[in-house]
């Protein structure tokens, strides 16, 4: 299915870099609770922000509503477990500025001086990479027209392709258990103590071994798993790894993590065509915004929605 990622993002600085940065002028913005979304507020800070955005996207909308429907699609996608790091935000970012030809200084002024700010954009990238996975979610349950293996695979070949492979990994995931209560005093530490084990790290036989003797490790086999189907999160770290060695680790909510690759391989067969099928848009751009759409109508009907 389509990605939605900067959907709206792209048109944006096409009209920034055809306007004097410097001749822009911040509006001041109020910062008054004007909503209350299942028990979430909007702010007329976030509206004004959101209202700037379109003026410098030259895009007609409603701001307030459309903070809504994030707010709702935000709520939504935290329902289903998705979380969206600061570290992932922040790489999108870096990467729109990339794509775009302009450092970060540059994109960083057009976001102050227009009146969006970063922190603004970078919300609504969150929001943006949270719906992705959420209507991923949703298509795959069978909501936006299920696909069968043998489905995905007979759509490829009537296309003139041939049955995909997909990399195929075996993976280990070792924590660094944090309790909430002690995250502030004992996170650095933790930190340093997974971090010297990922660097001993020589392929999965060995790990319980390294683990033995430390407290609060948990070391779990993740089995295989499909390239299309790796967390959102820790795909890319994964894809970029040799065998036989770890990601780097990352701080969770669990607490500090890395994950072992254990050995990959590529495989052929219609589980793995199905996989590649959804993965790079089994669904065209209408039924996915048919599938936008009718989601959040849902969550607004059952959504509590004061105004102040």
């Amino acid at each position: 299915m389509r990605k939605y990622l900067f959907s709206a993002g792209f048109a944006l600085l096409v009209a920034a870099t055809s306007v004097s940065i410097t001749a822009m002028t911040p509006p001041a913005f109020a910062s008054q609770i004007k909503y209350v979304v299942n028990n979430i507020p909007i702010t007329t800070g976030d509206i004004a922000h959101r209202a700037a955005f379109f003026k410098l996207q030259r895009k007609k909308g409603d701001a307030a509503q459309e903070m809504i429907d994030q707010t709702l699609r935000l709520a939504e996608a935290r329902r289903l477990g998705i979380r969206i790091t600061d570290q992932q935000v922040d790489a999108a970012y870096q990467r729109f500025a990339s794509n775009n030809k302009m450092p970060l200084a540059k994109l960083d002024a057009i976001m102050s001086q227009s009146g969006v700010t970063k922190e603004h954009f970078k919300e609504f990238i969150r929001a943006q990479m949270a719906w992705n996975q959420a209507l991923g979610a949703r298509y795959r349950s069978g909501e936006g027209g299920s696909v069968t293996e043998q489905d995905a695979v007979r759509r490829m070949l009537d296309k003139g392709g041939s049955k995909p492979t997909a990399k195929e990994y075996m993976l280990q995931q070792v924590i660094f258990v944090v309790p909430a209560s002690e995250r502030a005093s004992t996170l650095a530490k933790r930190k340093r103590e997974a971090d010297a084990m990922r660097a001993r790290f020589n392929g999965c036989n060995t790990t319980r071994e390294f683990a033995k003797g430390l407290i609060d490790v948990t070391v779990r086999d993740l089995g295989r798993v499909l390239a299309p189907q790796l967390p959102s999160d820790w795909a890319e770290q994964i894809k970029s790894t040799k065998v036989g060695g770890a990601t780097p680790t990352r701080e969770t909510e669990r607490g500090v993590e890395f994950i072992g690759i254990c050995s990959s391989r590529e495989v052929s067969d219609d589980k793995a065509a199905q996989m590649v099928f959804q993965a790079e848009g089994g669904s065209n751009d209408k039924d996915t915004d048919e599938l936008s759409k009718k989601y959040v109508d849902e969550l607004r009907k059952k959504a509590t929605i004061v105004e102040r």
